[in-house]
């Protein structure tokens, strides 16, 4: 039995770019509060991108108030409502959790230049 079979096709969000790791991204995301809908901005460093048959997901990680909060979306969410990419970090690795540890100007990535 495939899975695909199951459940019907998965359509991608089109107002999700082209995202890697290291770039820093505003997420719009719908918060729904009983029978009120709000859009909601999380900003911060994207840490990690699973691709898988599912459509995958992707991680972004912020400091608020001293205390490190990491939130997943997946790509393919009607969830989310938009992604700014605000900042493209140079960066040589794909899974970027040694940030966890760092702290202050020691966790700060260099811009990669976009043409």
């Amino acid at each position: 039995m495939n899975v695909k079979t199951l459940i019907e096709e998965v359509k991608p969000n089109p107002d999700i770019p082209e995202l890697a790791s290291g770039d820093t991204v505003k997420v719009h995301c719908l918060i729904k509060e009983g029978d009120k809908e709000r859009i909601q901005i999380f900003s911060g460093l994207v840490i990690r991108i699973c691709r898988r048959a599912d459509g995958g997901n992707f991680t972004v990680r912020r400091v608020a108030h001293g205390v490190g909060v990491e939130r997943t979306f997946q790509f393919m969410s009607p969830l989310v409502a938009k992604v700014e990419v605000t900042r493209h970090g140079k960066v040589r690795r794909a899974k970027l959790f040694y940030l966890r540890k760092l702290s202050g100007k020691a966790a700060r990535i260099k811009e990669r230049r976009v043409l």
